[in-house]
């Protein structure tokens, strides 16, 4: 039987993906609609492993077709959305700016007015729940002090950020006006499986096992707060159920390096699992120009959702990121294997 159906879009992205294959598995009673476009940030090989979950529809689609939503809503009887989908390749929003404003305003707007069509006509508006998963980006930057709080202004510094900053405060606005019961999480660098392939993390293991130069902007000064998707599931999770209508919720994994720690402690990682017959993998890092609108420095606050829902995390930094590059060299080799 099933207790509650919940569309969650991007489910085939990297933490969508993470977070659908823990949800379904935590609640077995819950049906999930997974919305994704399958664009180049998506998983196709997830997206076929979830047609074979009891309590996983995966229907390949956009967030901007508003037919589409309207006709999942009403087939399905939805009780809440979790809305992951976004572009989200900082460099992509600097190539291409409109894009990002289409699926990341446009696509949330077009979600958030058709489910309050929906749950207004079948009175569900006061029970059903529409929860946005944001970025810390949208804060701004921070010098070598500080934190973002939930109450910091947005200040944000690429079209990418500005893009989820605006969807925000459209959700927001949502509540506000309609009544909506929304709740927003702000989690900080996101790491772990599935990630796309051009991101930090996984571009450092590639490029090593490549042998190829593995590059890193500016001086590799600035600064991130890496989170263990697994612990931002663990997140969503208590948000989505217990967080209070209309607020927002920060997540981050109280791990600041820069990006110049995080490549070496990969290549050290790599020396280690898949050692170089006369070299070392750091001989391999370089410093490269910097990108336009580069951040220095994100860190999050977590005290609210640490005393309002007794949420922290729970995988130690060095864990994870070992698992993460494990789970990678095993996945760069199959591919090289064409298998």
């Amino acid at each position: 039987m099933v207790d509650k159906t919940i569309l969650v879009t991007g489910g085939a992205g990297f933490i969508g993906g993470n977070f659908i294959a823990c949800f379904s598995k935590k609640y077995p009673e819950y049906r999930l609609i997974n919305l994704d476009l399958l664009t180049y940030a998506a998983h196709k090989e997830l997206f076929q492993k979830q047609k074979q979950n009891a309590n996983v529809i995966p229907v390949q689609g956009d967030i901007c077709d508003r037919s589409l939503v309207r006709s999942l809503l009403e087939e399905y009887a939805v009780d809440g959305v979790i809305h992951f989908a976004a572009e989200s390749h900082v460099d992509n929003s600097i190539a291409d700016p409109f894009r990002f404003i289409q699926t990341n305003i446009v696509g949330t707007t077009t979600l958030l007015d058709e489910a309050l069509c929906y749950w207004r006509k079948t009175k569900k508006l006061d029970k059903a729940r529409f929860h946005q998963i944001s970025s810390d980006e949208v804060y701004g930057t921070l010098g070598e002090d500080g934190f973002f709080r939930e109450d910091s202004p947005y200040r944000p510094n690429s079209p990418y950020s500005a893009s989820k900053a605006s969807a925000d405060l459209i959700v927001r606005s949502y509540a506000q006006t309609f009544g909506m019961n929304v709740v927003t999480t702000h989690s900080s660098n996101n790491f772990g499986y599935w990630q796309h392939d051009e991101k930090l993390i996984p571009t450092v293991i590639r490029k090593a096992l490549a042998g190829e130069v593995i590059p890193i902007y500016g001086t590799g000064t600035n600064v991130r707060d890496w989170l263990w998707v697994g612990d931002h599931y663990r997140a969503i999770d208590a948000v989505f159920h217990h967080g209070r209508s209309g607020e927002s919720y920060n997540v981050g994994g109280g791990n600041e390096r820069t990006n110049l720690e995080i490549a070496t402690q990969i290549c050290r990682i790599l020396d280690d699992v898949k050692p170089l017959p006369s070299d070392r993998y750091e001989s391999q890092i370089e410093l490269v120009a910097d990108r336009p609108g580069h951040d220095f420095r994100y860190a999050v606050d977590c005290q609210k959702i640490r005393d309002e829902l007794g949420w922290k995390p729970e995988c130690t930094f060095d864990d994870a990121l070992r698992k993460t590059v494990l789970w990678y060299v095993e996945r760069f080799s199959r591919k090289a294997c064409g298998s």
